[in-house]
This record gives C-alpha cells, structure tokens and sequence, in this order.
C-alpha cells in the first residue's frame, strides 16, 4: 500500500480527527490499481490512498476505509470491467455497492481530472443519491451464462467470417473447380470441401499450383467452420441446460427460447432485487417511454439508452407472438382499429412483455438439479 500523499488529497484531510460515524468508500478502478477515497457524510474528504488490484489488495482497501468509520455504502466506477472483481469483494463483506458510471462534466471542466478526484466524486455520487444503480453481484449462474454467451458470440463470428472467406475463394478459383461445387447447398458444400483439407495430406510434397493451393484453402476453411460450428452447438446445449435448471420459469412464456431468457437474466443479474420494480427493468430494457413534452405539446418517446441484446430479446418474443399468440394478435387488431401505428403497438407489447419478465425473474430461484 501506498503512503497518503496522491495529488488531490491536502495535509488537512489526513490530520482530520478519524470518526466513528458511517462513512462513504468512493474508488477510482484501474487494470493494475485503485485509488479510494472515504468521505464523511457531510462530504468532507478525510482520506486518499491507492491499493493494487489484487485479493490481498482489496483486503487491505477495506480495512483501511474501516479506520476511518464504518462502511456501509461505496461508489465504484466500472463495476463491470475494472472494478467487477473489487465490487464482488465488497458485496461479499456487506458493503452496498453502487455503480457509477458518468462523472459530472461540469465539476471535471472545473476542477480538472485526476484518479484522487474521481475517487471523490464518486463517493459524492453517492451521498447526492445520483449514483443510484446497484452493482451486480457477478458470482452466480448468470455470470457463467455471461461467459458462455461471450463465447458463443464471438464463434459466430468467426464462423461468419470463415464461410465469407470460402465463399469469396470460390468466386477467384478455377473454373473448373467453381463447376464442380455450383449449386450445392451450405452443408453439401461444406463436406466436399472438407474432404480436400484430408486429399492434401497425403499428396506428395512437390511443385504446388494454384488450384491445389485453393482446394487446400476450401479444406481448411471447411474444417475450420465445422469445429466452430461444434463448439457453437456444445455452448448452446450449455446454456439451455443453465435455463432449465435455474430459471425455468422463463421457459414458459410465449415466444421465449434459451437465447432470449440468457440474454434477459444476463441484463437482470445474479441480484434481481438491486430493481426496484417492473419501471425499472423496462428502463434498464430501453422500452420504457422518455417524457418530451413542451408547452401545449404532449410528447412521448422511445427511450433509447438500456441495454440494446435485453431490447433486442424482447423484440424477439413480440414478434413471435405476433405470429402464433392469439391473445396478441387480437390485441394488435383493437389498437389499430384505435388508430395506433404498427410501432406505436410493438413498443406497447415490448413493455407488456418487460413487466411479465420482470415479475418471472424476481420469483425465488429453484435450487440446482443435482
């Protein structure tokens, strides 16, 4: 641990009389360090300091923030990233941690920017209630679905990738070649070209043409696609099996299959009880309305922030009840006998549907299947 004398902090605040009332942790989160800051409840900055980002670390931020008085609250910026593993330490010690994410520009142009000063100010979020996000807690079954879906996402990719790629050496090969592979489908196409990966192998080594370099190139690319593509599937039965055994209950609504339930328990959490209620969640989901209304004219608009893969999960469920759910389709013909838009309705049933998520998500959760 460092010695107290980061810029920012005056010889003032750390000759201060140590309270034994509550006090606020406010830290600043980096890849190999943090810096805290504890600050009274009337704001007064009583001490600065900077602690690396590791386990015995974390210990020692703790105990020093303690001396000071009693923990109870603390503002950590990026409690996703840099500072996830900190926050998961906290939680764990009975601290309520608060996100935040966005400093006061206003106060940065005036007084500059600094790690002491960001550790400040976001221990000031918190005393002035605008930090109000509770940080998740990262150490559940929604976290192992995060890590599954990070996966998944970028195999696809990939996988996207390598199929463009062998179908752009297709469009340069020989003609001949091009004849003998026209008009296959993607899976046909796929095992012929795999098959010359396995040719090439036991050809003898020689002068090499451009068509052998080609059928080598389609073969790789083909064994490539398909270990993907297996990988893809072995997630995907991962992620199903995580559903049915912590959140079945999601399973159950119309519209909603494995990826779309990952995608809104990975947006609620391992604490659903950091929301405080279905408006909240439909926020967090970007389908809640943003009031713009001025003078004579009452205006209502999409909200636009939240997190965009919950948006687009609830998209998903709308518009597969719009193809098999009675009960939406009926309700799909009154409003726009009513006069509503088609996207005036989807953004309606996007909100219905946030709100039957939100009260499914904050039921207990079963107990794992053994």
């Amino acid at each position: 641990m460092c010695s107290s004398t980061l810029p920012g902090t005056t010889p003032v605040a750390r000759a201060r009389r140590r309270p034994a009332g509550e006090v606020v942790l406010g830290v600043d989160t980096h890849r190999d360090a943090h810096v805290a800051s504890v600050l009274s409840l009337a704001g007064a900055v009583l001490a600065t300091d900077e602690f690396p980002a590791t386990a015995a670390g974390y210990r020692d931020l703790l105990k020093w923030a303690r001396k000071w008085g009693s923990v109870g609250r603390a503002g950590v910026e990026g409690t996703g990233s840099y500072g996830a593993s900190l926050s998961r330490y906290l939680l764990a010690q009975g601290v309520d941690v608060l996100d935040v994410n966005w400093m006061d520009r206003a106060d940065r142009r005036r007084r500059g920017k600094s790690d002491p000063l960001d550790a400040q100010n976001a221990a000031r979020a918190v005393l002035s209630g605008r930090a109000r996000a509770r940080a998740k807690t990262g150490d559940g079954p929604v976290q192992i679905a995060r890590m599954y879906k990070l996966t998944k996402a970028s195999a696809v990719k990939a996988r996207t990738q390598a199929i463009n790629q062998l179908k752009a050496v297709l469009i340069t090969a020989d003609p001949v070649l091009r004849e003998e592979l026209a008009g296959l489908g993607n899976a046909e196409l796929l095992r012929i070209c795999a098959r010359f990966a396995d040719a090439s192998s036991r050809e003898e080594v020689g002068e090499e043409s451009v068509l052998q370099a080609t059928r080598v190139t389609l073969g790789l690319l083909a064994h490539r696609i398909g270990q993907l593509s297996e990988q893809i599937r072995d997630v995907e039965t991962r992620l199903a099996r995580l559903v049915e055994c912590h959140a079945p209950q999601l399973l159950d609504v119309v519209g909603t299959g494995p990826d779309t339930a990952v995608a809104l328990l990975i947006t609620v959490g391992d604490n659903p009880e950091r929301l405080d209620s279905e408006a909240s969640f439909a926020a967090l989901c970007g389908v809640s309305p943003v009031e713009r209304s001025s003078g004579r004219r009452q205006f209502r608009r999409l909200n636009r922030g939240g997190d965009r893969q919950a948006n687009a999960a609830l998209h998903r469920i709308v518009f597969t009840r719009l193809r098999v759910d009675p009960r939406t389709q009926d309700y799909y013909e009154r409003r726009i006998k009513e006069g509503k838009t088609r996207r005036e309705i989807v953004r309606c049933l996007k909100r219905y549907a946030a709100r039957e998520v939100f009260h499914l998500v904050k039921q207990p959760q079963p107990a794992p299947r053994s």
